[in-house]
């Protein structure tokens, strides 16, 4: 046999193997970034890793930490439903004796009622709001062996809407209000044809879709390619939850919404990137409104800029109540 023909088909057999390699780690990072996002509980490889990207500061941490344990700690009522699909729902109900409007707030990824409204609880309290905080599927005390990035959660909203309208013999105004995950499950719910009594959303730093923010936080913040593993991560994920990463968006919903919405974000968000909430606020066909604060990291608008942040909820109240 020849040099030249030895040569090429050692060549030949290296980039048959590097291609079956790269195949392989592909797969595998895959089924890693998709048990990540959906499943209940984290894979141990990326358990001590972060992929928000975000800057701690201690003292926002500790604050935050504090006003979670005592909104926890509250006179709360815990309630539990059964969702659409069988699974079961837990929620925290805080009356207000006094109240002139209903919120229904959903948390994040990852995250927790209390965590991630403990910090505004007492202005809603001290507005004459009920609300009711409700546990994400997949996540703490909700049912469900994985989280659906509002695709599935748009439809638990729903579930709480009628549940609270049950109780809601006045007919208060609704508001469904959202951080992260939750900012986009109630921008996605707001595609259903929802009860009158609906009058408004509040979306903090909401994603667009599934597909928009892993690809963003793959290529961004891990520094791997998405586009390759794009089809293992959507053959995976209807595995899962029976859609795929861009089967519904908050563009979606967006372009036939009717209820008004409230978008807010802040500048530093290293997570959701803010030019997501630019392309929600331009998809919205209703009437909406835009809080943009700057110097805040994901999810710490209120925190970041409080007086801001409770002027133009009161603005909202008030022009949509």
């Amino acid at each position: 046999m020849k040099k030249s023909t030895q040569k090429l088909l050692i060549f030949s057999g290296i980039t048959f193997a590097g291609t079956v390699i790269t195949g392989i780690v592909s797969h595998l990072t895959a089924k890693i970034l998709v048990s990540t996002a959906l499943d209940r509980e984290m894979p141990k490889s990326m358990k001590n890793r972060s992929i928000s990207k975000t800057e701690k500061n201690e003292e926002l941490i500790a604050a935050i930490r504090e006003k979670s344990e005592k909104l926890k700690n509250s006179d709360c009522k815990t309630v539990e439903i059964m969702s659409h699909d069988g699974e079961k729902l837990i929620g925290h109900w805080h009356h207000n004796d006094n109240d002139e409007r209903i919120i229904i707030a959903m948390h994040g990824w990852r995250s927790s009622w209390s965590k991630d409204f403990g910090a505004i609880s007492d202005f809603w309290h001290n507005n004459k709001c009920s609300v009711l905080y409700a546990e994400q599927r997949g996540q703490n005390d909700s049912g469900g062996d994985y989280m659906g990035f509002g695709m599935i959660e748009r439809f638990d909203c729903l579930d709480w809407i009628n549940w609270v309208n049950e109780y809601n013999k006045e007919n208060l105004p609704i508001y469904l209000a959202g951080i992260s995950m939750g900012a986009s499950t109630v921008l996605m719910t707001s595609g259903f044809d929802l009860p009158e009594n609906v009058h408004g959303i509040m979306a903090d730093c909401g994603f667009t879709s599934a597909n928009d923010i892993w690809k963003h936080v793959v290529e961004n913040n891990m520094h791997l390619s998405y586009n390759m593993r794009r089809k293992i991560v959507n053959d995976l994920c209807k595995k899962k939850i029976q859609v795929t990463s861009d089967e519904y968006t908050t563009l979606d919903a967006l372009a036939t919404n009717t209820v008004p919405v409230l978008f807010v974000h802040g500048t530093d968000d290293r997570f959701v990137p803010i030019e997501m909430t630019y392309e929600n606020y331009k998809s919205c066909n209703a009437p909406k409104r835009i809080f943009i604060v700057p110097g805040a990291a994901h999810a710490m608008s209120y925190m970041v800029d409080k007086d801001g942040y409770e002027e133009n909820v009161k603005k909202f109240w008030h022009d949509y109540d």
